[in-house]
């Protein structure tokens, strides 16, 4: 039971951590080059893509913008540019279009960096994009910036998280405990009569086999 209980708790610990991996923003210094939109064919329901323009219909079969950029080890970097709405995960992007203009200002600006603030990954495999949610003018591209939203937010998750391993240990202490110290000391109760009366009828058989020889060697002289 233990090892399946260390197995679950692995489990679970992992799909957490790829959850939030995925979920929360990051943050990419980069160049912009343009950007664009894409005619997609895209599966109702795919975990990998969000939602059309907030107003229109949704459809299989419809435009995406994407945002073209590039790092400082002339590594290309590509997101797609898709509201969320009021939709998981709550970002509460509506402004898509805006989103893709003011990226098409920067890619016009030589020498700009930006930071882009996404989520998600990019798996070329699979074709699979972040998706940006907010691009902002930066100094350069050794820029640092602290992420205060992932500190806050993992911080509030750790607090959650402890909080209830501290009330299931006291309701732990306070209902289960008792009544397993209590199963405990019937047992030890049930082990000590048990072993009292093997240890009498023990003593009981050793006194019949007393009597016997004694009776043996009595009446037939053996040993």
């Amino acid at each position: 039971m233990k090892t399946i209980k260390r197995i679950f708790i692995f489990i679970l610990a992992l799909i957490t951590v790829v959850l939030i991996h995925y979920y929360l923003p990051q943050r990419d210094i980069v160049q912009v080059v343009k950007t664009d939109v894409k005619r997609m064919d895209i599966s109702k329901g795919s975990p990998f893509w969000d939602r059309p323009d907030a107003g229109t219909e949704d459809q299989a079969t419809r435009d995406v913008r994407f945002i073209y950029t590039i790092n400082d080890k002339e590594k290309t970097r590509v997101y797609r540019n898709e509201d969320t709405g009021w939709s998981f995960p709550f970002y509460l992007k509506f402004d898509s279009s805006d989103l893709s203009a003011k990226a098409e200002s920067f890619a016009d600006e030589d020498d700009t960096w930006v930071a882009v603030t996404h989520y998600g990954w990019r798996i070329r495999l699979f074709s699979i994009f972040p998706n940006a949610t907010k691009v902002k003018q930066v100094s350069g591209p050794d820029v640092f910036l602290i992420p205060w939203f992932n500190i806050v937010f993992l911080g509030a998750v750790f607090l959650f998280l402890f909080w209830i391993w501290r009330m299931v240990r006291r309701w732990k202490k306070k209902n289960v405990d008792p009544i397993a110290e209590k199963i405990g000391d019937e047992l030890e109760e049930i082990g000590d009569t048990v072993g009292d009366h093997a240890k009498k009828a023990k003593a009981e058989l050793d006194d019949s086999r007393s009597g016997l020889r004694k009776f043996m060697r009595r009446w037939f002289g053996s040993k």
